[in-house]
């Protein structure tokens, strides 16, 4: 039986903390077990197998590299065991998590999908008609866009890509003689090639594409015998951090970087578990630079993030059923908007209720609205092409509003796009900042200053995820308008600090990273350890493992305080040991969508609580090298509804993993029968 956690170690009786490589591979291994899971529709445990996919890339592209080299700088968490021991039992978890994830698919979920009219099949499988149909696939869409290179002392070892899939091809150019060559699959084209099917019973029919490549060489190297192929796929490390120290031009230092992560030491090589493969590969492993602890053999096709492609398929009944987000009742639009957060916070909740309508609409609305007249927002990730928010900041831009965005240029994967995005908002009038030297600024946060009867009113809007219409519908995410004048004041300042100079911010409600959010939280678990038994804090979060906080939990629950944590991915805590730990509790929620919120509770009824919410993960990082903000949540209709999510979450029937002593995740046991987020469109359809 197929057990993606099986090899991941506990940590020993005299151990501190988890580890957070360990950790964070964990999550990853979660999303597998989901796939197997019987109860899950079809598509739905595809889409599984292509998350962990690209988790895992990235997880390699950012942390292999830097923990084969610096291990001492790149982990919130001391480790428990040898150095050369972690980074070999991180390949042993990567080599068994890739067999695994080869298994489910091959063995599992695709004779699943044959019974279900979707074929995915082998090129020697098809018949004559398929082929010639193939054939004429390949001559109209990708012949013309390969490039076969030969490798000779003419023509050098060609530069590969990262997450590029190539095929290694050996070949006689004349008699006796032999060569090698490179081809790589173009990765602007999709995963698996579709053929017609050959009844209606069936849906749809797939070739990976690799395969149809390797059918048709004869028409790459015509009258040149192709002797072998193999095929291999390239991880390379992603330079994370740029040197901004010596920076004249954070742009240009951004730019360079990316220009050098291009070519990054080579970290990982996948190929299929096939000894002849892998005997013609020796020589490519060479030039790439790679070793035995580079090499994941991988007992089926490579690159399965490519799965998008399947589980796009129009194929409802083998889904979730269609989610539409509930328009917020509170928001209110147009004028009305304006007047609803002068009477008092909005909370909204998504995707349960709409990002369109509610955070969208907000940024449109200030663009279009003539009366008001400056917009500042920060801007870390957002929708790829076309988006809407910086259509809407240069439509502001364009009709005289003072406009100022501060884009993240150092967010990873993004930078790219970023840069993009400033440069199309500089273009507009827009007045453009890329962030401070040594930090990332994080927060989501929007400032809106609009005219009233001859008084400046600002308006402000916080939230827990990046101002991204797309990842909206799949993530889990709170935001808060306000007027608060407290709050308001608070952010004008934070802005003034990213656009300008500020010599001492001091904050009256927020609480700011890395200005004092670390002590501010510090001291809220200290306020509770001082009341023993009757404290009561509630953390949900994406990652924990920032070690003083962790020392900070153990300390309160030495105290009898009641701890209780919501982490969705890394989490160095040992809850439940011994003299420790004994009061903390750690569960964590994998569903249909992505839990992304954080929230905090401190106290109880009878000793009085605060909650909070922000954009704020328990890490080092976070709290010490990111502009973050973290907002307290003061009225008491809001303050509800956030204890309605925690109450939810914690719900002990609801489908949870919960960590045990020694960090390993365990998973939702039978009588767990409820569904998180379905209980939450449920409530979101009731309060609509």
């Amino acid at each position: 039986m197929i057990n993606p956690l099986a090899p991941f170690p506990g940590a020993p009786t005299d151990a501190r903390y988890g580890d957070r490589e360990f950790s964070q591979l964990s999550f990853n291994a979660r999303l597998l077990c989901n796939a197997l899971d019987e109860r899950e529709p079809l598509l739905e445990r595809v889409k599984y197998l292509a998350i962990f996919a690209s988790n895992t890339d990235e997880w390699v592209q950012k942390r292999l590299e830097r923990l084969a080299t610096s291990p001492d700088h790149v982990t919130d968490t001391p480790k428990w065991m040898r150095h050369d021991r972690h980074l070999s039992i991180i390949h042993h978890l990567l080599q068994q998590n890739a067999t695994d994830l080869a298994n489910i698919f091959h063995t599992i979920l695709i004779p699943r999908l044959r019974d279900e009219g979707i074929i995915i099949s082998n090129y020697g499988d098809l018949t004559a008609e398929q082929r010639a149909e193939i054939k004429q696939v390949f001559g109209d869409t990708m012949f013309p866009l390969l490039t076969p290179l030969a490798i000779d002392p003419g023509r050098p070892f060609p530069h590969i890509s990262t997450l590029s899939t190539n095929i290694a091809i050996e070949v006689e150019p004349t008699p006796g003689q032999r060569a090698r060559a490179r081809l790589k699959v173009p990765g602007n084209l999709p995963r698996f090639v579709a053929v017609k099917p050959t009844n209606p019973d069936i849906t749809a029919v797939f070739v990976p594409i690799e395969q149809v490549i390797i059918a048709h060489l004869n028409l790459l190297f015509p009258n040149v015998p192709v002797l072998r192929t193999a095929v291999f796929r390239v991880t390379r490390h992603a330079l994370g951090e740029f040197d901004e120290g010596r920076s004249t031009d954070l742009l240009e230092t951004i730019e360079s970087g990316i220009l050098q992560r291009r070519f990054g030491r080579v970290v990982r090589i996948e190929i299929e578990d096939n000894p002849e493969d892998e005997a013609m590969l020796a020589p490519f492993f060479d030039d790439l630079g790679g070793d035995e602890h580079t090499v994941i053999r991988v007992p089926g096709l490579l690159d399965l993030s490519g799965l998008w492609q399947i589980v796009g398929l129009r194929r409802q009944d083998l889904k979730h059923p269609d989610w539409t987000p509930i328009r917020s009742r509170a928001i209110g639009g147009r004028e009305e908007m304006w007047s609803r957060m002068r009477a008092g916070d909005v909370l909204v909740h998504h995707p349960y209720e709409d990002f369109d309508s509610s955070t969208l609409q907000f940024i449109e609305q200030a663009a279009r609205d003539p009366k008001v007249v400056a917009i500042k927002l920060t801007i870390y990730r957002t929708t790829a092409k076309n988006s809407p928010i910086v259509n809407a900041l240069i439509d502001a831009a364009e009709a005289g509003k003072q406009v100022v965005a501060l884009v993240e240029l150092k967010a990873r994967f993004d930078e790219e796009a970023n840069i993009r995005r400033a440069r199309d908002l500089e273009s507009a009038g827009v007045h453009v900042v890329y962030g401070l030297i040594g930090l990332k600024t994080h927060t989501k946060t929007t400032l809106v200053v609009r005219e009233e009867k001859g008084i400046l009113r600002r308006y402000v809007h916080i939230g827990t995820g990046n101002y991204n219409p797309s990842t909206a519908g799949i993530y889990e995410d709170l935001g808060i308008f306000t007027t608060r004048p407290d709050v308001c004041s608070d952010l004008s300042q934070l802005f003034n600090k990213l656009t300008g100079y500020v010599a001492e911010d001091t904050y009256k409600a927020l609480l700011v990273a890395p200005n004092r959010m670390r002590d501010e939280i510090v001291e809220r678990i200290r306020a509770q350890a001082s009341l023993g038994t009757s404290g009561h804090i509630i953390m949900k979060c994406n990652n924990f493992v920032d070690t003083q906080l962790i020392n900070e939990l153990y300390a309160a629950s030495q105290q009898g305080v009641t701890v209780q944590l919501i982490v969705r991915t890394m989490c160095a805590i040992l809850p439940g040991r011994p003299g420790l730990s004994d009061n903390i509790t750690v569960r964590s929620i994998i569903g249909r969508f992505l839990e992304h919120s954080r929230i905090f509770r401190f106290g109880t009824p009878e000793t009085g609580m605060e909650y909070l919410m922000g954009s704020a993960d328990m890490m080092t990082r976070n709290l010490d090298r990111r502009v973050e903000a973290i907002i307290p949540v003061v009225d008491a209709v809001n303050r509800a509804r956030l204890q309605e999510i925690l109450d939810v979450v914690l719900q002990p029937d609801v489908k949870a993993w919960t960590m045990d002593p020694d960090g390993l995740w365990r998973a939702p046991t039978p009588d767990m029968t409820e569904d998180a987020h379905e209980i939450f469109q449920r409530l979101a359809l009731a309060r609509a």
